[in-house]
Formats: structure tokens, sequence, C-alpha cells
């Protein structure tokens, strides 16, 4: 089976819960993101004796935050959602249902969050949207990144098979953002159509509109020409 979570997902770092979604090979790593309200069913107890959690925040009945994370005035926490240790939920934050992050997360200002599985150290800091997507060890997203993740027809999505090129892989998935493998790094502004792959050790430029399957340690570099004319006066 392609995809398998061990060619994108190191998951000595992945957070608690997310764990055994990810745990078997013989599945595609999209597979996860159907196990993740499950994961984090109506059960999850309310535990944030040991975060730093500020007034002005709203928090729903099921979230966990472990020791040492904070939690901004003006950010929300619907939940269900587990959040590790040691990591930020900045003002302004909006974490919808079914959220996963680990430990030294960074969920930043103005972001929002639905359905997704964000590693240890992740940094997703400014005006971002993760939706239905998995975010690897030290990955990071640019200011103004968005994952998107439904089709404008609102069709399954499909990828293209690496073994056949000729060939679409069914997803199953209606909503499917990325895959953003671990310590890769998506320039400011940048747009992944829905079902998009990237590898571990990967770089895009800012400004970058990308869709498919990026093999690891690649560089995607976007070049733009400048017309410059002497401005007129009147």
């Amino acid at each position: 089976m392609p995809f398998p979570p061990s060619d994108f997902l190191d998951l000595s770092h992945a957070p608690g819960p997310a764990v055994d979604l990810l745990s078997d090979d013989n599945t595609p790593v999209w597979n996860a993101l159907n196990g993740i309200a499950e994961a984090l069913d109506s059960s999850l107890d309310r535990h944030i004796s040991q975060a730093k959690v500020s007034p002005d925040a709203h928090l729903g009945k099921h979230v966990y935050l472990g020791p040492g994370t904070v939690v901004e005035a003006g950010a929300t926490i619907k939940g269900p959602a587990w959040i590790g240790p040691d990591s930020t939920v900045r003002a302004g934050a909006y974490v919808r249902e079914n959220v996963i992050a680990g430990a030294n997360v960074m969920l930043g200002n103005s972001c929002e969050f639905k359905n997704c599985i964000i590693f240890d150290n992740g940094e997703i800091p400014h005006f971002n949207y993760v939706g239905d997507s998995i975010l690897g060890y030290k990955a990071h997203l640019g200011a103004g990144v968005i994952l998107s993740n439904v089709r404008l027809d609102r069709q399954n999505i499909q990828l293209a098979d690496p073994s056949n090129p000729d060939t679409k892989i069914d997803t199953g998935l209606r909503k499917f953002g990325a895959i953003v493998g671990d310590r890769t790094e998506v320039g400011c502004n940048s747009v992944l159509s829905p079902g998009s792959i990237l590898g571990p050790d990967c770089i895009l430029y800012p400004g970058t509109h990308w869709h498919g399957v990026l093999d690891k340690n690649h560089i995607v570099k976007l070049r733009q020409s400048h017309e410059i004319t002497e401005r007129r006066s009147d």
C-alpha cells in the first residue's frame, strides 16, 4: 500500500492519542483522519489544572491540556481536543472539534484547526487554516498558509498512484487537507490544495500553490518577474 505513515512521520514524536491511529503501515497515512473523533470521544476528561489558562479564554467540556501549556486570552478550544505539555494557544486561535496536538506546539493567533493531528514542536503561528490534516514533527507553516480541504465539486479527493501516475487512488475522503512530513517548511501565503502530500524535510517557497505529491528532501521554488517603471507625475 503506498503512502504508509512511516514514510512521513516519526511516531516517537506523535501526541499520545494519535499513536495507535498511525501505527499500521499497511494503511495509507490519511486513514488516521477517520479515527480522530473516536480517539477523542465524549468520555475525554476535562483536564486543565496544570495548564496556565487565561480567564478570558473559552474552553469546552472535553479538553485535555498538558502541564505547562498556556492558553492566552481570547483563544477558543471548543473540543474535544487533546493538547500536550508546554504548548501555546495564542490569542484569537480557534480550536474546533477533534484536534490532537503534541508537546511544544504553537497554535497561533487567528488560526483555525479542526480534525487534525499535529506532532511535537509543530509551528502554526499566524493566520493559518489547518483542517483534516496531519503535520509532522517540527513542521512549520509560514504566516497565511492555508491547507484547503474540500474540492470545489465536493467529490472524494483522489491522488495519483506513484507506481502508475495514470491511475488515481480514491482516498474515500470528501474532506482531506494535507499531510506535511517531519521538518517540512511551507512558506508564507502558500496554499496546499486538497489531498496534498509533502514528504519530510521539504521546503516550499512563499506564495506557492501546491497540488499533488512531493517526495522527501525536495524544494519547490517559485519565481516571479517584476516590471519596474518610472512613476509619472501629472
